[in-house]
């Protein structure tokens, strides 16, 4: 490849990151901007608490493709796996801090799970399964969602065996461990709510 094309590739991996699905979607359909409610993140969860699940879902989907869309142009392009891997990263760095809404972003789920299916579907299965496995047994989205992402440093070891790879998921892991920080508090005190838990009416 041309030396500049990696260069490109990566930033717009993560100009694709930076655009905040939550946002725009609220915006397209006149809803208030998920930033000013609920937990304040601008991801799929509290769009659904706060809008309902047509919202969420298409949020879901923004999130999840700003992940695939990157890693799988630079595959088109015939990247080395070094830059698809760090385009993927830089779509979830994006996504985390978006350029274009002051660099406060989501959470970093629904892109990392993007990343690794465009990068191989084995590794997106891997996290999803993990995900249901922990969300079932546990009843915490955010703790399901905690323990896949540490895991997920492992599942592309055995999977692909590139340490080009295991690098940038295991930073995107740490870094979704962070962006998850409250969530952890909220864990370890007992506040956190629970799959399908209703809020108690004041």
């Amino acid at each position: 490849m041309t030396n500049f094309i990696p260069i490109i590739l990566i930033a717009i991996a993560y100009l694709m990151g930076s655009i905040a699905s939550a946002i725009l979607v609220c915006k397209l359909f006149g809803l208030d901007d998920p930033r000013s409610k609920g937990s304040g993140n601008p991801g799929a969860t509290n769009v659904m608490r706060l809008h309902g699940k047509k919202a969420a879902m298409l949020t879901l989907a923004g999130d999840v493709l700003k992940g695939v869309i990157p890693v799988l142009l630079a595959i088109a392009l015939g990247a080395s796996e070094l830059i698809i891997a760090l385009c993927g990263l830089a779509a979830f760095l994006g996504h985390l801090f978006p350029i274009f809404f002051n660099f406060k972003g989501g959470k970093g789920v629904a892109t990392l799970i993007g990343v690794l299916f465009a990068t191989h579907w084995l590794l997106g299965l891997a996290y999803i399964l993990s995900w249901s496995f922990f969300a079932l047994l546990f009843r915490y989205s955010s703790l399901a969602a905690l323990l896949s992402a540490v895991l997920t440093p492992l599942y592309s070891w055995l999977i692909l065996q590139n340490i080009n790879v295991l690098i940038c998921h295991s930073v995107m892991a740490v870094l979704l461990l962070w962006r998850h920080r409250l969530n952890i508090r909220k864990l370890i005190a007992g506040t956190e709510e629970k799959i399908g838990q209703k809020k108690e009416q004041p």
